[in-house]
């Protein structure tokens, strides 16, 4: 990114801050196998590794490392960057 580009991702704890400041942790959508004990080991392996890469809007979980270190919710446009909402994790 052009470091004179900016973007900021609103903590509902901190209030705006430098994405610098996150971590990003995945797909918020994506759930882990109830008893993932009972799967197969391609059904394991498509959890652990198969994801999609939308273009466009996409919720996303990322973690405020530099800040409260609370998980939360940011809801981005993967092409442009630009972040619609932000929130607290199901």
């Amino acid at each position: 990114l052009n470091p004179a580009f900016m973007i900021l991702i609103s903590c509902p704890h901190c209030c705006p801050r430098d994405v610098t400041e996150f971590t990003y942790g995945g797909d918020a959508g994506l759930r882990r196998p109830v008893n993932p004990q009972s799967i197969s080991d391609e059904e394991w392996a498509a959890y652990v590794f198969l994801r999609d890469n939308p273009r466009g809007e996409h919720t996303e979980l990322w973690q405020h490392n530099f800040g409260c270190r609370r998980w939360i919710t940011v809801t981005r446009n993967t092409y442009t960057h630009d972040i619609a909402a932000t929130g607290l994790p199901e």
